[in-house]
């Protein structure tokens, strides 16, 4: 009798906790949290426009550019801005509007893509350090101490000298240097939620592992990892830009922000627009990124709503 009430009061904890998650949901819906964000926070509310703005200039860049970026012009090379060309063109002749137009596709899916691929295989990680403990906690985490002794630009430029310069190669140097933080992030916030009464509940009537750990703390983690995820984007873009510069990064015929100013930078004291314009283009988006990321983090953050 004794075990079979123990049961039920562990399903019945189970059965709060949802109804609870259920009560949130109602009360804070994701429309409530965006009001929130656009009253509270005026500066995030307007980065999210521009990165709004960013990714469908990307998506509809054909009907968006006045030019198209691969087109060759050698007599009208290295004009200044003007009404015909709003940025000058490029030492071929290329409209430069148009090429950091359409270089928002590459910059944006070296950002997004990596920095989805790192999280995944650092939540999972994180996860099972955090939950497993013991030598499993051990294994993961030295090797991410390991993966976090070293820079990352020179561990990012080490894989790609030893892979080759292609977009898929930046992929997975990006991935493989980003995944240990978010496994730490995770695991942390793992060691605390396991010891919560409504994973104690399931653990105690016989709910496995791996539905623990995805069922009832992964949800819990979401939070931080929106967040973290937003102000990684940046950081692999600065990361590509870097790689580019150095002459490891995305090859032609590849039109990204970080290749512009690269080939720029040649022409600098003639002709600046050719490495400002997409230099700027990288610091508008990788601010606003930023101010995204911790506006968004004010406003699903529950302990910080509380506060």
């Amino acid at each position: 009798m004794k075990k079979k009430d123990a049961i039920e009061n562990q399903e019945k904890l189970l059965e709060q906790e949802e109804n609870l998650k259920a009560q949130a949901k109602e009360n804070d819906t994701w429309m409530d949290k965006v009001r929130r964000l656009i009253r509270e926070n005026k500066l995030a509310a307007v980065s999210a426009v521009i990165i709004i703005l960013f990714i469908l200039a990307a998506i509809f860049a054909p009907l968006v550019a006045p030019y198209d970026p691969a087109k060759q012009d050698l007599v009208n090379r290295l004009q200044l801005p003007s009404a015909k060309h709003w940025l000058g063109t490029d030492e071929l002749g290329r409209d430069v509007l148009s090429r950091i137009i359409y270089g928002a596709r590459v910059s944006l899916v070296i950002g997004l893509v990596p920095t989805a691929i790192s999280m995944t295989i650092g939540t999972i990680l994180g996860l099972m350090a955090g939950y497993m403990g013991k030598t499993v906690d051990f294994i993961i985490m030295r090797f991410a101490d390991i993966m976090l002794a070293f820079p990352s630009l020179l561990l990012a430029m080490v894989i790609m000298y030893t892979l080759g310069a292609s977009l898929i190669n930046i992929f997975i140097a990006l991935s493989l240097i980003q995944w240990a933080g978010t496994a730490r992030v995770v695991r942390s916030q793992t060691l605390s939620l396991k010891e919560k009464e409504y994973v104690e509940a399931a653990r105690s009537i016989g709910v496995s592992k791996w539905k623990i750990m995805f069922r009832h703390i992964l949800p819990n983690c979401l939070p931080s990892l929106i967040v973290l995820f937003t102000l990684n984007i940046p950081g692999n873009i600065l990361s590509e830009s870097s790689l580019s510069f150095l002459g490891v990064g995305a090859k032609p015929p590849s039109t990204s922000w970080g290749l512009m100013v690269t080939r720029g930078k040649a022409y600098l004291f003639n002709d600046p627009v050719l490495a400002l314009a997409p230099g700027v283009a990288i610091l508008i988006l990788v601010l606003a990124f930023n101010f995204f990321g911790d506006g968004l983090r004010d406003v699903i953050d529950p302990y910080l709503k509380e506060q």
